[in-house]
């Protein structure tokens, strides 16, 4: 080889001789048992199955979230109405409504000192209340009860 010679130098690999491609066999290989037919049609129709019921558990939900909402604007429509008629109330049985129903309609006036009447009582503030008479029995009843209550204490 030569120093200023900037080629490479193939001469060296001559004497070997090429090597051939390998050759590529293609090996078919029986599948192995994969699965019958009628347990790949039972597994495909639990599936079916399963996603059927997921499906249905949907649509059973949203459903029920629909009902839900329903029921819950029900609840505000009747909870607006309450408060409308409370409010009606307080304006029907106002002291005002209640004055004026009684003028106009009952016929009704306010009382005047004319009106009023004073009733004196001549005995004094005591009231006297008169035994009763009870019978025999009667007595005997309230005897046997006050000395049951004494025995007790």
């Amino acid at each position: 080889m030569s120093k200023n010679n900037l080629a490479y130098d193939l001469t060296k690999y001559e004497d070997v001789a090429p090597e051939k491609a390998p050759k590529i066999r293609v090996r078919r290989q029986r599948a192995e048992h994969v699965g019958s037919a009628p347990k790949m049609i039972a597994c495909t129709a639990a599936a079916g199955l399963i996603l059927g019921a997921v499906i249905y558990g949907k649509v059973e939900n949203a459903s029920i979230h629909a009902e839900i909402t329903a029921q819950s604007k029900a609840v505000e429509m009747l909870a607006s109405e309450n408060v409308r008629m409370q409010s009606e109330i307080e304006e029907k049985t106002a002291l005002k409504s209640v004055e004026s129903y009684a003028e106009e309609i009952l016929g009704m006036q306010k009382l005047d000192k004319s009106q009023i009447e004073y009733v004196s009582i001549s005995n004094g503030s005591v009231a006297d209340i008169p035994e009763s008479e009870d019978n025999i029995f009667l007595k005997i009843k309230n005897a046997f009860g006050d000395f049951v209550e004494y025995i007790r204490g």
